[in-house]
């Protein structure tokens, strides 16, 4: 039987220490999978359930956007997948007497895993002005609240809509559609705090802002290298993929300041072999110091250079701009400035180019690791100037992976949630609705903070998500958003953006990936784009929490027929009540989504079109692949500082933390812990067990402190630390940002070690 949620929060002022381990899956994970999903649903529907994530008959998982194969095994999930859907699919339940007994005050001293772990919201709630606690309100009065505040404002730029990366193709499409036909493009989004840098380098580069490969290139490649990525944790049915591509032969170079014990050993629980012992996954580790990938790039592009016959130049003439300027800057790269950078030895560089002089099919993978630092759009530009100089990009085994970490995070971009749209894809908005959309750009997330700081936007809509955890400078964020004069977040469960509130607060409750969703007396599907570009349908199969709760898709169709009213004639109500006809039309708004209604409904969905990957055409301003040569940079550190990175412990996805145990790293019943090198510690006087505070060091001279952290001595590269995330964010200065992307700095935090 599922168990009830926790009443107090645990005890974790004492976090346990035990050897970090070498390997990932095997036996470990099926049995916490099966404990979680035990504990939150029961037996007889977590089997119900979890044999439906990722079937091309069932959901897709609410977790990760890594792509499935043509052949899905029985049980097609990871363990974090599996807690992923645990959690939503949940017994337990939030209930209006649940709001009654507990003033908003007292959950805003919760922390968020007790919030998560109360189960699923069963109506909407509203949170007056003045009031102390959330109180049950009609679907029609919730939306009369919303249209009262927007139609109120003195622009509709005062107005964010903000959306999470579990948003479905069709939910995406209809906001930002209402959005534009309100009169913003104020919409902020996940990506803008993630891959936000990978799309900023790869449009200018190679002319979309995606990934040019797909899974059975990962199968065929002769190299791999993972950067900046723990795929264990946040991805971890990438290791099957990696492991089907090292049968084959290829080689893995891991660029990470941890070890990580996912790439180092992958006990595939898909076979007895894999259970036992595993497979081998990384041939050349390179711990790099943090922010030093775009100088290891540019060397290894020097030495690529500097080689005889190793540049492709037949592709480099037919399909390039800007070699020879590149060249003369990969040229002066600097062997002691590169070890410098990178915290590497000469010998480790040599053995990495060995590899990559003998491939002929290579792929660079990389996720937040590259993507939160200053320069993060020239280092991912540095890569792909990497996969150019050898012709990695059009050919088969070859390109580009940007790992999106939500599971429809890329979908949504693509259906429009931006803010900074395309002329042409809001000319073909106008053209098929008759509307007028806004040309002016919006806000991003980092850009709506300072909006509602200085009182620049006064309504914040929020389309899932925990927004106040995920975004940085906990502090200011969180003051920020009690500025606001109405916060409203549609959602299935409580976190913390729930108890930090404007004047009025609404919480909308939503049906989850694996409800079943029936419209009209019609079963309804969403539907996904995963992190390769492929489309496809996600069906639910579970009554849903409370008779209370509509789809995002219809939600959003009533809030816009209640704000816009009669005068707007797009068919919100029909969209509300038959997805379909939302595809009709995304299927003549958004290329690539043409007659979107049939090829959807075969088995496993369709590919989109990429221009790099299909045909060697580089939609960019010069119609070619373009080279680029920035400036090297890396983070310098003063004496006596380290070099943070915020991530998450393997018990957690994204800001949902599912348990206080990282496994893979040997915490248990602990949080606030902070990673950092024997040597560094030492050097700072900090044993092992040692208690400290985190502060970080900023230009502005405001102190940003997280107390209380427990040092734990840890083979991370020399002059870094880490330290788990959202209870670090404090510590990211809204202002420090990625030039171009604007995506929080949250993995190159200088910070000093305070003893309380």
């Amino acid at each position: 039987m599922a168990t009830e949620p926790p009443t107090g929060d645990p005890v974790q002022d004492a976090p346990r220490v035990e050897a970090a381990r070498h390997s990932a899956a095997g036996l470990p994970a099926v049995a916490h999978t099966l404990r979680v999903a035990q504990r939150q649903m029961g037996l007889r529907r977590t089997a119900r359930t979890l044999l439906k994530v990722n079937q091309k008959d069932g959901f897709d998982c609410p977790g990760c956007a890594w792509p499935e194969g043509d052949e899905r095994h029985t049980a097609e999930f990871c363990e974090n997948g599996a807690k992923a859907v645990a959690e939503e699919a949940t017994l337990r339940r939030v209930t209006p007497g649940f709001f009654a007994a507990h003033p908003v005050a007292g959950l805003a001293d919760r922390s968020g895993y007790w919030l998560g772990q109360q189960g699923r919201i069963t109506q909407p709630v509203y949170l007056p002005e003045g009031a102390d606690r959330y109180e049950p309100v009609t679907w029609d009065r919730a939306f009369g609240i919303i249209a009262e505040e927007l139609t109120a404002l003195a622009s509709p730029d005062e107005a964010l809509f903000y959306t999470s990366g579990r948003t479905s193709n069709e939910a995406a499409f209809l906001l930002q559609l209402f959005a534009r036909e309100f009169g913003t493009n104020n919409l902020p989004d996940c990506s803008n705090m993630c891959h936000e840098s990978s799309g900023s380098a790869l449009t200018e580069t190679i002319g979309i802002g995606k990934g040019s490969v797909s899974l059975e290139d990962l199968h065929r490649a002769d190299l791999i290298i993972v950067a900046g990525q723990n795929p264990g944790t946040n991805h971890p049915r990438m290791l099957s993929a990696l492991e089907r591509a090292k049968s084959a032969g290829a080689k893995i170079i891991s660029v990470n300041p941890l070890p990580e014990a996912g790439l180092e050993r992958f006990k595939n629980p898909q076979t007895a072999r894999g259970m036992l012992k595993g497979t081998a996954l990384t041939d050349l580790f390179l711990q790099i110091r943090l922010g030093g990938d775009q100088a290891l790039f540019r060397l290894l592009n020097k030495l690529i250079i500097e080689t005889e016959g190793a540049v492709d130049t037949a592709f480099v003439d037919g399909h390039t701009h800007g070699y020879e300027e590149f060249a003369r800057a990969a040229r002066a790269a600097d062997w002691d400035e590169t070890l410098t950078a990178t915290g590497l030895d000469r010998t480790a560089i040599e053995q990495a180019l060995a590899l990559v002089l003998a491939s002929k099919r290579t792929i660079v993978c990389w996720a937040m690791g590259l993507t939160q630092h200053k320069h993060s759009v020239p280092t991912i530009r540095e890569v792909v100037n990497f996969l150019l100089l050898r012709g990695n990009i059009g050919r088969p085994g070859a390109g580009v992976c940007p790992v999106r970490g939500h599971s429809n995070v890329q979908g949504d971009r693509t259906m429009g949630i931006f803010e900074r749209p395309a002329p042409a894809f809001l000319d073909a908005l106008d053209k098929e609705f008759g509307i007028t959309s806004p040309r002016h750009h919006g806000y991003d997330v980092v850009r709506s903070i300072q909006a509602l700081r200085d009182g620049d936007a006064k309504v914040f809509f929020a389309m899932g998500g925990n927004f106040v955890a995920a975004a940085p400078d906990t502090d200011v964020t969180e003051a920020a958003m009690r500025k606001a004069r109405l916060t409203v977040h549609v959602s299935t469960k409580l976190n913390r953006s729930h108890v930090v509130t404007g004047t009025r607060a609404l919480i909308l409750p939503t049906l989850g990936r694996t409800d079943k969703d029936v419209q009209a007396g019609r079963r309804q599907v969403v539907t996904v784009e995963d992190s390769m570009g492929t489309v496809h349908a996600s069906r639910g199969n579970l009554t849903p929490a409370s008779p209370h709760l509509l789809s995002e898709p219809a939600i959003v169709a009533r809030l816009a027929r209640a704000v816009l009213g009669p005068a707007s004639t797009t068919p919100w109500e029909e969209f509300g009540r038959d997805y379909a006809a939302i595809r009709d039309r995304i299927a003549r708004v958004v290329p690539g989504f043409e007659d979107f209604n049939t090829r959807v409904a075969a088995p496993g969905g369709f590919a989109l079109p990429h221009a790099p990957r299909d045909e060697r055409r580089f939609p960019t301003a010069t119609g070619k692949a373009n080279f680029t040569a920035a400036p090297v940079e890396y983070p310098r550190l003063p004496e006596g500082r380290l070099l943070l990175q915020t991530l998450r412990s393997h018990d957690q996805y994204n800001t949902t933390v599912y348990g206080l145990d990282d496994r893979y790293r040997g915490i248990k019943n602990g949080r606030r812990v902070v990673l950092v090198n024997p040597d560094d510690a030492r050097a700072l006087g900090l044993a092992d067990g040692a208690y400290t505070d985190l502060v970080s060091e900023w230009h502005d001279g405001t102190e940003r402190r997280a107390p209380g952290f427990r040092v734990v001595h840890y083979p991370t590269a020399r002059g870094c630390a880490a330290a788990y995330y959202p209870e670090t964010n404090v510590l990211v200065p809204l202002d420090a940002t990625a030039d171009t992307s604007n995506t929080p700095a949250g993995k190159s935090v200088v910070i000093r070690l305070e003893t309380p």
